[in-house]
């Protein structure tokens, strides 16, 4: 498929982390089914690099990031369900890296899909969940200091809420975090602008009847920027939940989010965030499919070449 959306991978992202329902092959899988029906060319993925350590101080203290660089467990770190090794870290810096170029290539062709990320439970002096660092938080904070957008906003559709993301924007006005999610469930909540907490057992239609309903707050924001959490956690199958989303639900999902902004011209950067199906298969199908839509928008939507988008800060 000819195509003008950037697509961010690294084979970082495929980490050691022992025996774990975090199926971490499943970035490299993804990337392969893509492949494999001729969505994406291999030359057409651009491969992620580290964030620099000004790009994290962004978000995250320098003492919780000494922290991970000496793989010391304190009480900034304990609070992971990850082990802590440099293998690990690396993973996460580098996906930080990866939305940042995904950001950056959004703002020049209007969608950019990132092979990983959206790793919403990250606080600034806090590793949470499965998360060390933010990636979401910053790639937006380095579009900001580069005088790239002013405004951007955060659509997080994971299963799970993205605490972290909240409150690292928590006082900021000029991003929007928006998160729906099972309520009860983890994490503790913190407050988005928008939290839309389904009840066990939520569905196709009440799911998507809500993102609807909520998108239309989202856009009266006016986002120069959205960057998409995708988890196909929600799904009917996960063993980590107790949605009941379809994957012809997650599809539509994807529609109403992706569809949305670039209906509106709002640059799109799609981060895969969580998935813990029973079949890894599952999984990988679904964030098959959000890609997969991603760049059949962009090829509607787009003329000319694709454009390999330049890295924040002049190319570091």
């Amino acid at each position: 498929m000819s195509r003008s959306a950037p697509v961010v991978y690294s084979p970082a992202y495929e980490c050691d982390i022992g025996r774990h329902v975090f199926p971490t092959q499943k970035f490299r899988l993804v990337r392969d089914a893509l492949l494999a029906d001729g969505t994406l060319e291999a030359r057409d993925i651009v491969p992620a690099g580290a964030a620099p350590r000004d790009d994290l101080l962004l978000v995250h203290t320098a003492e919780y990031l000494d922290d991970l660089e000496h793989l010391r467990w304190t009480s900034r770190t304990r609070m992971s369900e990850l082990p802590l090794t440099a293998e690990i870290v690396n993973a996460y810096v580098v996906a930080a890296g990866g939305t940042t170029l995904a950001a950056c290539g959004a703002l020049a062709q209007g969608v950019a899909v990132h092979l990983g990320g959206g790793f919403h439970h990250a606080f600034a002096d806090l590793a949470s969940g499965f998360c060390y660092i933010n990636d979401l938080a910053v790639a937006i904070r380095v579009m900001q200091r580069d005088g790239r957008v002013r405004r951007a906003a955060v659509v997080d559709c994971d299963l799970h809420q993205g605490n972290g993301t909240a409150h690292v924007f928590r006082d900021d006005p000029t991003v929007f975090t928006f998160s729906i999610h099972q309520e009860h469930l983890y994490p503790v909540k913190e407050r988005s602008d928008l939290d839309i907490g389904l009840e066990n057992g939520a569905g196709d239609q009440e799911f998507n009847g809500r993102l609807a309903a909520s998108l239309e707050r989202v856009w009266e924001q006016g986002p120069e920027l959205v960057l998409y959490q995708a988890g196909a956690d929600p799904y009917e199958d996960d063993q980590l939940g107790a949605l009941k989303l379809t994957i012809d639900g997650l599809r539509q999902r994807d529609a109403l989010v992706l569809e949305g902004c670039v209906e509106r011209g709002i640059p799109v950067v799609v981060t895969l965030g969580g998935g813990y199906a029973r079949q890894v298969a599952d999984t990988v199908r679904i964030h098959r499919n959000t890609c997969a839509l991603a760049l059949e928008l962009a090829v509607r939507s787009e003329a000319g070449p694709p454009r390999t988008p330049e890295r924040p800060g002049g190319g570091r």
